[in-house]
C-alpha cells in the first residue's frame, strides 16, 4: 500500500487520521504492517463453526471457496502412548496415519494429522486421500458415520517443519485443535491434529441458554440461594452443551 504521507495528501486528510484507520484496519487482520517493508492488505480469516458436522470441503464449498488438499504422508504405523489413549488402543497397535494440508485459495490453511484404528480400516490406504473424501471412504467402504466429536483449541508455536508446510513464520502462533471423533456405538474412531494459521482462521461457537446455566442445575451465585429466579430454578436442559467437529 502507500504510505501514510500519500494516502493522507489523496484522501486530504491529516497523517493522524491515516494512521488511525490503519490501526483499526490492522485490528481487523484487514492489513499487515511490517516495519522497514511497508503495510500490505490481507485477506479476511476465514470464519469456521465449531459447533458444525460438516467436512473442511463441503463447509468451504458451502461458504463458496476453493478448498484443495496436498497429501504429504499416507501409511501404517504402531500406535504411540497418547494415539493409544485417544482412539482406546494399545500402544504398538497399528494404526492408518494421514497427514494432508488443506488449503484455501492456493493457501494453506491448516495441517491436519489423522489417526485412524488399522485394524477397522484394511486397505484404506488404496483409497484416493488427496482428491478423495475420508468421511465419504469410511461411510461407503465401511458404513462408519462419525456423530460426536470432542474438540480441544489451544495457541501453539509451530514447529520448523510445521511452518513450512503451512508457508508462515514460525514465530507467529498458530491454532491447535485435537478432535476425538466417534461413532454411534461410542467408539472412537478419529483422532486429529490439525494445525491452523491463526492469520487465516477464526472460530466461533453458537451458545443456548442463560450465560449462568454452566454453573449448573442447583448451584447458586453469591447471595442467591432462596431468591426467586435464582439458579436453582434454571432446568437441567438449559446447560449448555457443545459437540463439535471442524474437519
Amino acid at each position: 500500500m502507500p504510505g501514510e504521507r500519500e494516502l493522507a495528501e489523496r484522501f486530504e486528510c491529516s497523517v493522524i487520521t491515516v494512521r488511525r484507520a490503519l490501526s483499526e484496519l490492522e485490528r481487523e487482520r484487514r492489513l499487515h504492517r511490517m516495519r522497514g517493508r511497508g503495510t500490505f492488505v490481507t485477506e479476511p480469516p476465514i470464519e469456521r463453526d465449531l459447533t458444525a458436522l460438516t467436512s473442511f470441503t463441503e463447509e468451504m464449498s458451502r461458504r463458496g471457496l476453493d478448498p484443495d488438499t496436498r497429501l504429504i504422508t499416507a501409511r501404517s504405523q504402531g500406535a504411540n502412548e497418547s494415539v493409544a489413549r485417544a482412539l482406546e488402543l494399545q500402544p504398538g497397535d497399528r494404526i492408518v496415519f494421514l497427514e494432508r494440508v488443506r488449503r484455501v485459495g492456493e493457501q494453506p490453511l491448516l495441517l491436519e494429522q489423522v489417526h485412524l484404528p488399522g485394524a477397522r480400516f484394511p486397505d484404506l490406504l488404496r483409497s484416493d486421500m488427496q482428491h478423495g473424501s475420508l468421511y465419504e471412504a469410511l461411510a461407503d467402504r465401511y458404513g462408519i458415520r462419525l456423530v460426536r466429536a470432542r474438540e480441544t483449541i489451544e495457541p501453539v508455536l509451530p514447529t520448523a517443519r510445521e511452518a513450512r508446510l503451512l508457508q508462515q513464520d514460525r514465530h507467529r502462533p498458530a491454532l491447535l485443535l485435537e478432535l476425538i471423533a466417534f461413532e454411534a456405538t461410542g467408539a472412537p474412531i478419529e483422532y486429529c491434529r490439525a494445525l491452523v494459521r491463526g492469520d487465516r482462521a477464526k472460530y466461533y461457537v453458537e451458545a443456548r441458554g442463560p450465560r449462568y446455566g454452566f454453573l449448573g442445575h442447583g448451584r447458586h451465585a453469591p447471595g442467591e440461594r432462596g431468591r426467586k429466579g435464582s439458579l436453582s430454578d434454571i432446568p437441567d436442559e438449559n446447560d449448555t452443551h457443545i459437540e463439535t467437529r471442524s474437519q
